[in-house]
């Protein structure tokens, strides 16, 4: 053999190897299974995102996931509350079927009421299906007896609480199955246990998910870098004449204030999936509960809201649907999949994850499983779906009563709430014309075969479920005159 045949042998032989290594490290990234990071904050409305329009609230991590992701543009909760949100994110279902309805208030979880352990999760899906590491870090408000435990639903470590609320400081939590107060602020100390868990966990595939506390009330104290950038801020606010203004605008840059809490630790979450490079086989999603309003319609929070006057909270409650309680932002990162600032304008709602994250995994749901949700990863990967209505459920009774009932349409056009076992409360709006929900159309007389079609979806899809109040005996229809919101 010549010198110039041995060398090219030789390069024909390194050729072949190097391409069989390409080959195989395809072939392992495409076998891979993608590490998930679903990030949950409580109570903070999609107006409350700089990528989502707001230019005085300081997002940039959030932002940062919309820049590298997809933002969905309508987002929602089936269910404006906590509990009943959170458990419909978690199995696909809705709250009459898992008899969670309203917030799990302490006599209700001393009580026994909690997700029911023997209806699939997602977690838990992943875990005896598919193998994973799964974590939750902070906010759990699905029960607090034994059975209803996160370790009973799907998480192999948790680190948080299991009722509503904490401090903003030095909370009181629970870790390794005991429970202390621990110093600091709470997104810190949750976004701790974040990182060390994915530290930990990194070759193998895991599934964590970071649940805020924070926007949610008390808003303060939070650490002087939350609160600095808004110390000067004159910000925007609905427009009133019954509430004071400078208490509207301190309310503001406190809830701004605790909206920089979370976004500084989902920066430090981002940035150590970066560092063990971790990022390229990690989808990233980040939600909310449900939406807020803050002097939006004259009230008060999200769907159990109260009326504001003056300098504070008075009057009775308002039970509504409106858009900024049940608009929810929604952001997904999934690098090599979806394009980098890519805007999802087809209504999706949290009745949705369960199916979607299963298919992102390539894990299938348990033969059987029931859920209602559908899997949107096809508009991620940049593919067309459909348009479909959305139906949503809240039965408050926490200091209050309301058998709410909505449907909004797939064109983004029409939205009809039924206030069932109570009259003159029912509410229709041209959400084309009346994006803001200021005029009410229920009982207007043009309005009437929209209304109708509406209702007869609505029927259809309560007898889906099969929804108690169908079979109540106190539901009547209502009546009553034409109503302004305003």
């Amino acid at each position: 053999m010549t010198r110039r045949q041995f060398l090219t042998a030789v390069t024909c032989w390194l050729l072949a190897v190097l391409s069989a290594v390409a080959t195989a490290t395809v072939a392992r990234a495409a076998d891979a299974k993608p590490n998930f990071v679903v990030i949950m904050t409580d109570d903070q409305a999609a107006w409350a995102l700089g990528c989502y329009g707001n230019r005085e609230c300081r997002t940039p991590n959030m932002d940062r996931i919309a820049a590298a992701g997809a933002r969905f543009a309508n987002a929602f909760t089936v269910t404006p509350v906590c509990s009943p949100s959170r458990a419909t994110f978690f199995t696909g279902r809705y709250g009459t079927e898992l008899r969670i309805t309203d917030w799990i208030n302490n006599r209700e979880a001393e009580a026994g009421v909690g997700l029911p352990a023997d209806v699939p999760t997602w977690p838990r899906v992943l875990q005896q299906g598919g193998g994973y590491g799964t974590a939750l870090c902070g906010k759990w408000h699905l029960g607090e007896k034994p059975q209803f435990h996160p370790t009973q639903l799907g998480f192999s470590h948790f680190f948080g609480f299991l009722g509503g609320g904490n401090f903003p400081m030095d909370p009181i939590l629970e870790q390794d199955g005991k429970t202390r107060k621990f110093d600091g602020p709470i997104p810190d100390l949750i976004t701790d246990d974040a990182l060390a868990f994915i530290e930990q966990n990194k070759a193998k595939p895991f599934a964590l998910c970071l649940f805020f506390r924070e926007p949610h009330q008390a808003y303060e104290p939070v650490p002087e870098q939350d609160s600095a950038p808004f110390t000067d801020l004159d910000p925007h606010v609905p427009p009133s004449k019954v509430i004071d203004a400078d208490w509207l605008k301190d309310t503001h840059k406190k809830y701004y204030a605790a909206v920089h809490a979370a976004d500084r630790n989902i920066g430090r979450v981002l940035d150590k999936l970066d560092e063990l490079k971790l990022a390229e086989n990690t989808v990233v999603l980040f939600t909310s509960d449900h939406g807020y309003n803050i002097g939006h319609h004259g009230i008060y929070t999200k769907g159990n809201a109260a009326f504001i006057a003056g300098k504070g909270v008075h009057g009775p409650k308002r039970p509504n649907m409106f858009e900024n309680s049940i608009r929810v932002p929604l952001l997904v990162r999934w690098p090599g999949v979806v394009k980098p600032g890519r805007v999802i304008d087809d209504s999706v709602a949290n009745v949705d994850t369960f199916p979607t994250l299963l298919a992102i995994a390539g894990v299938p749901a348990p033969a059987g499983a029931k859920h209602h949700g559908v899997d949107i990863s096809p508009l991620l990967r940049g593919q067309t779906m459909p348009p479909r209505d959305l139906f949503g459920q809240y039965d408050l009774h926490n200091a209050g009563l309301a058998h709410m009932r909505m449907i909004r349409t797939g064109d983004h056009a029409w939205k009809l709430v039924r206030h069932y076992l109570a009259n003159g409360l029912d509410e229709l709006y041209d959400l084309k014309n009346d994006p803001h929900e200021q005029k009410n159309l229920y009982n207007n007389a043009d309005a009437r075969p929209k209304r109708d079609e509406l209702q007869a979806k609505l029927t259809a899809w309560q007898k889906s479920i099969d929804d108690p109040i169908l079979t109540n005996p106190l539901n009547t229809p209502s009546v009553g005159g034409s109503v302004d919101v305003r």
